[in-house]
């Protein structure tokens, strides 16, 4: 059976999406691009997944009420129980039929059982020259995250209780 590990969401960017500018609020672009994550990762392992991490994420263009915007996710990278998902957005102008790349991120999303503990995921399957780019490329940015929370583990200043 072929795996499924890419999935696109078209959504049409409504007024109740706006911010104080007139354009489509960063949070309810994040709050979409977490339900594609889920779903492309879920419809991967066929199982229940979470969020573990969001990173990467660049805003590199406004997104306008009105335009469709389409969600590209794909499974870039598997671990034991945790994937990477890598989200392309763009957004197309109903009226001239523009499309422009507006945001991309990565998600790392983890399987759970019904116990809420982690669970192991089928292996990717890399058939093509861009599948092994991208999941060498994931592999570097999965180090690197890694040593980024070892290094905040070391930062981090434990609070006292009476000072939350």
């Amino acid at each position: 059976m072929k795996q499924e590990k890419s999935l696109a969401m078209t959504v049409l960017m409504t007024p109740d999406m706006a911010n104080f500018s007139g354009h489509v609020h960063g949070g309810s672009l994040l709050k979409l691009l977490d339900q594609v994550a889920y779903a492309c990762a879920a419809k991967f392992c066929k199982n229940y997944v979470v969020t573990a991490s969001l990173d990467q994420v660049f805003f590199r263009q406004q997104v306008n009420v009105g335009e469709l915007v389409t969600f590209h996710a794909n499974v870039n990278y598997v671990g034991r129980s945790s994937m990477e998902i890598g989200v392309n957005v763009v957004a197309e102008n109903l009226r001239t039929h523009q499309k422009r790349p507006t945001t991309s991120c990565y998600f790392t999303m983890v399987a759970l059982d019904d116990n809420g503990c982690s669970i192991e995921v089928p292996r990717l399957e890399l058939n093509t020259d861009a599948e092994k780019r991208q999941f060498a490329a994931a592999a570097l940015r999965k180090q690197l995250r890694q040593e980024s929370l070892e290094k905040e583990r070391i930062l981090n200043i434990d609070l006292p209780e009476e000072e939350y």
